[in-house]
């Protein structure tokens, strides 16, 4: 499969496949470990979900807030390689730290401070893309990083979910089965990032004279007025984007804190959504090979309408093989909703200046999943169910259809 990339290529979508392990821990073992703690601590079920959603909101708008401004500053000859390397190991050293930490507290503090790395890893590892291939294979390198880190992470995960269930049986100690669980991921993280750390070398960088956080606001500040006043078409799309697209990271950050707070059977939990990971890899598959035969748009309306369907189902939800159906549905539309989004984005920006636009698209789609886990978070806690708190995601997914239409509606001005 690799022997079309080269040693560069194949060592970035490595890391895809390194870090995809710790987001597959944040969707499964990282909140059924904090329920334990926060049952432990007293917490009702509701106040589980509430406090994982308000942690989940908050290193979502920390990223939102800092991640552009570490953009700006790792363009700067020398500082992406070193920034990046920094936010690995710290991001690695909390995913380790979240199997040893005694309280739920201290469990939520560690948790943000290793998303927030993790997230500002993105960042610039999406950033590294125009200095590791050629703009021809863009597409394609980067379509290799999304469908392989979905399978790649089943490794790791696969590893802790045994030692999870031997804990579950009493084969070896509960604790010591999530502390290594933990250590794992983060081994795994750390050594499949090593050939890019090792391969990377910075190509493209800017030279400033003045301070870059400051030149990063502005110029972030100079591309909203422009796409507000001259570019009306991305403007709208990225305003469906960042609706869509945190409807999506919600359902994927608290599949697992969601089935919890329904009272599923944990290990049946994670074995479905284990699956769903390579029902992922194979329908990102199909819609790659889709879009030969459609337009992009028309794809992700498709994409958009089955997340929508999810939230709707996600009211009458109530048993494992219900859950089960959900994550299927997820799965089919999970990769390929990503992927498309992307490949339409880069058809109707400027391609000069395509560069600022993916920084501004970064934000609103690493940035963006603030809002779905607040609405779940203050719905639960209103209405004390989590059928109703899921299900009021449908509402990010209609705005972001109608934005998408209002931006398909509009002819481009470039």
């Amino acid at each position: 499969m690799f022997k079309k990339f080269n040693k560069l290529e194949k060592s970035w979508i490595f890391y895809d496949i390194g870090n995809s392990a710790f987001t597959m821990m944040v969707s499964t073992i990282i909140p059924i470990w904090f329920n334990t703690l926060a049952d432990t601590g007293g917490l009702s079920e509701t106040d589980y979900l509430a406090n994982w959603s308000f942690a989940t909101s908050i290193a979502t708008v920390c990223t939102a807030i800092m991640g552009p401004v570490f953009g700006a500053i790792s363009d700067n000859r020398g500082y992406k390689k070193p920034m990046f390397t920094f936010f690995l190991l710290v991001g690695a050293a909390g995913c380790a730290l979240l199997g040893i930490v005694p309280s739920w507290s201290f469990y939520l503090v560690t948790y943000i401070i290793a998303k927030v790395s993790y997230q500002t890893t993105l960042v610039l590892y999406d950033s590294m893309l125009t200095d590791v291939t050629t703009p021809e294979r863009m597409d394609l390198v980067s379509a290799q990083g999304y469908a392989w880190g979905y399978l790649g992470s089943c490794i790791p995960f696969l590893a802790a979910l045994v030692l999870y269930f031997l804990g579950t049986i009493n084969v070896i100690p509960v604790k010591l089965a999530i502390v290594l669980d933990f250590l794992i991921v983060a081994a795994w993280w750390i050594c499949v990032s090593l050939p890019l750390l090792k391969g990377y070398k910075q190509n493209h960088y800017v030279e400033t004279t003045g301070s870059a956080i400051i030149e990063s606001f502005k110029r972030l500040g100079n591309t909203l007025v422009h796409l507000f006043k001259e570019e009306k078409k991305v403007f709208w799309f990225l305003l469906a984007f960042f609706f869509y697209i945190d409807g999506v990271y919600t359902i994927i950050d608290e599949a697992v804190a969601i089935g919890t707070s329904l009272g599923l059977d944990q290990m049946g939990l994670l074995v479905v959504l284990l699956l769903t990971q390579v029902v992922a890899f194979a329908f990102a598959t199909l819609f790659g090979k889709l879009s030969e035969k459609y337009s992009s748009l028309t794809l992700i309306s498709v994409c958009i309408f089955g997340y929508f369907v999810v939230a709707i189902y996600a009211l009458f939800m109530k048993t494992l093989w219900q859950f089960g159906i959900m994550a299927f549905i997820v799965g089919m539309f999970q990769g390929a909703i990503q992927a498309l989004s992307r490949s339409y984005y880069a058809q109707i920006i400027p391609a000069d200046t395509s560069g600022e636009y993916f920084g501004l698209y970064d934000i609103c789609g690493k940035g963006a999943a603030f809002m779905g886990t607040t609405l779940v978070g203050v719905t639960v806690s209103i209405t004390n169910s989590v059928n109703i708190a899921v299900g009021t995601l449908g509402i990010l997914f209609v705005l972001g259809y109608l934005f998408l239409r209002k931006s398909s509606s509009l002819s481009s001005n470039h």
